[in-house]
């Protein structure tokens, strides 16, 4: 059977499982779309967290990254599960005990202010936006491949199934939704993986192989042969970084801070019963994301040897590309690979200086890794369905996210306080229903690829929300009036960055030599971060003091009665 077929078949199945658990787990109430009613189990919410949190970035684009960038590529590892770890010990049990819904909610209790609560709204619905269009881009990156659709037909199909069962379902059915998701999207990630491994180093476990030495007779070490090719070709050492130390800790640190504060990952600690619950399944979740994070690195390492080789064949000579893999000439259709014969001698040849001729989109090497390796077909297509469920199951929990900030938060809790529970559910499915249609015009126009796309949320989150939640629960004095001014100061400094040298400056602008200190707009957010804290602090000390009832407050989450 066909890999299209094939994809077919795996894809609709996938679908037809995620909207039966959709119809089974309908939502009847607000408490269960908001937050599942509150009673999911600590390791099922540990597998819809990790599925929530391990989005398109983790599972399509981040191996691409990594292996393009080699070295440089660790800063997406590093700062993604060093910020998830952060947000288990630091962030979940507390807003857990503190039992709102939202993000937004918390802020503008904490701080005891609706316009608090507005500019948390505001800066949610930014930050899920920008993280929402990585996720669509990825479900159409894999449509238009696998079921050689164009790219916008890809997002439209992805946009339906979001739709039905994040509006029909909410959190209750995208919690149930997202475990099946994890379960494929790990499967899909790890058997190509191990297939791999065996093929080139003879381990079972891609970790391993990863610094084994080659099963080609070589003796030599993956990583020694990746160093020789890459400095062959023209190409810094794979095993070498070429960023500034200081870009790379302000990236790892806009990571890390990024994902303690982004608020569809905060609010599945909301679905648990109790707070110890909220640490079980922070746990839960971690060990789950290590399943693939750990595997990431092989990944990239296997898919950047194979790429080379069957582009410039073994003696890096180049091959005609009339007789090109099929890998090559299926993506070539899609518009992600582009050759480009510029001595007219009918080869193909990839380096990284100016004999290069060869354009390769970095979001397609876990998708493409399969075929580049010549593995069955239908692993080429469990890793379509991987795919579509990573970039599904992080898109419903944003959209969700987006859907109870405006529904709830701003409409329930701020505009219209005295709508029945029935109006404020209809707000939260029509909210959603037209997040979805912006986030699908995102998706079929993206402004990068998707890990940097979502970096670029990350930092925005850390710019905005981390200061503020972190301040809320570990500092009593904090007042409304700096909070407040600490947000819109953070963001609105990071977005003005990340908006300048990726849409406004010129292409030659967006080089370190143009950036402040060097710092990359991926790593912006942490410079935002720390302006957020430091105006925030300043106008606390310049303004009336919190009132006691709200330092109560903050002790009744700390303390336990």
């Amino acid at each position: 059977m066909d890999v299209q077929m094939l994809t077919f078949m795996m894809i609709g199945a996938s679908f037809v499982l995620y909207i039966v658990i959709a119809l089974w787990s309908r939502a009847g109430s607000t408490k269960e779309f908001y937050i599942a009613g509150g009673g999911v189990h600590p390791i099922a919410n540990g597998m819809a967290t990790a599925a929530d949190w391990m989005s398109a970035a983790s599972f399509i684009s981040m191996a691409g990254l990594i292996s393009f960038m080699g070295y440089d590529g660790g800063v997406f590892l590093m700062g993604w599960t060093g910020g998830y770890v952060l947000l288990a010990l630091c962030l979940a049990p507390y807003l857990r005990k503190f039992g709102k819904f939202t993000v937004p909610d918390f802020i503008g209790d904490r701080y005891y202010s609706q316009a608090a609560r507005t500019v948390a709204v505001i800066c949610t619905i930014f930050i899920s936006f920008t993280y929402v269009a990585g996720q669509m881009r990825g479900v159409g990156v894999v449509f238009s491949r696998f079921l050689e659709v164009n790219i916008v037909i890809g997002v439209l199909i992805g946009m339906a199934v979001v739709f039905f069962y994040a509006v029909l379902g909410g959190m209750k059915g995208i919690t149930y939704t997202q475990v099946a998701q994890y379960c494929v999207l790990i499967f899909a990630y790890l058997v190509p993986a191990i297939f791999i491994s065996v093929m080139m180093t003879g381990h079972v476990i891609p970790q391993f192989g990863f610094g084994a030495t080659m099963h080609d007779g070589s003796e030599m070490y993956l990583l020694h042969k990746l160093d020789a090719l890459s400095h062959e070709l023209g190409f810094s050492a794979y095993t070498q970084g070429d960023k500034s130390k200081l870009d790379v800790l302000f990236i790892t640190c806009a990571l890390m801070v990024g994902t303690a504060g982004l608020p569809h990952v905060i609010v599945r600690f909301f679905t648990v019963p109790q707070v110890k619950d909220a640490r079980k399944s922070a746990g839960w979740a971690l060990f789950f994301i290590a399943l693939l994070y750990t595997t990431a690195p092989s990944i990239a390492a296997f898919a950047r040897v194979n790429m080379i080789s069957t582009i410039n064949g073994e003696n890096n000579q180049g091959v005609l590309h009339d007789n090109a893999p099929d890998w090559i000439k299926n993506w070539e259709k899609t518009g992600l690979i582009q050759w480009q014969d510029n001595n007219s001698d009918g080869r193909m040849y990839y380096s990284g200086d100016a004999r290069n001729e060869m354009i390769i989109d970095r979001d397609i090497m876990v998708l493409a890794n399969p075929e580049i390796a010549n593995l069955p077909n239908w692993v080429i297509a469990l890793v379509a369905a991987g795919g579509i469920a990573a970039a599904l199951s992080t898109s419903a929990g944003l959209l969700l996210v987006i859907s109870s900030a405006i529904s709830h938060d701003l409409c329930k809790r701020n505009l219209m306080p005295n709508i029945t529970e029935k109006q404020e559910l209809l707000f939260a499915r029509v909210a959603a229903g037209i997040a979805i249609g912006v986030a699908g015009y995102l998706g079929v126009h993206p402004p990068d690829y998707v890990a940097s796309v979502v970096a670029f949320a990350f930092g925005l989150a850390a710019s905005s929300f981390f200061p503020a939640i972190i301040m809320g629960i570990f500092y009593k004095a904090m007042n409304r009036e700096g909070a407040v001014s600490g947000m819109l100061c953070g963001i609105g400094f990071t977005a003005s960055y990340i908006i300048y040298f990726k849409f406004i400056a010129a292409p030659g602008m967006n080089v370190p030599e143009n950036w402040w200190f060097g710092i990359s707009p991926e790593g912006i957010g942490t410079l935002g971060m720390l302006i957020n804290f430091i105006v925030a602090f300043i106008v606390c000390k310049l303004t009336p003091k919190t009132p006691d009832s709200i330092k109560d407050l903050v002790d009744s989450i700390r303390r336990p009665v």
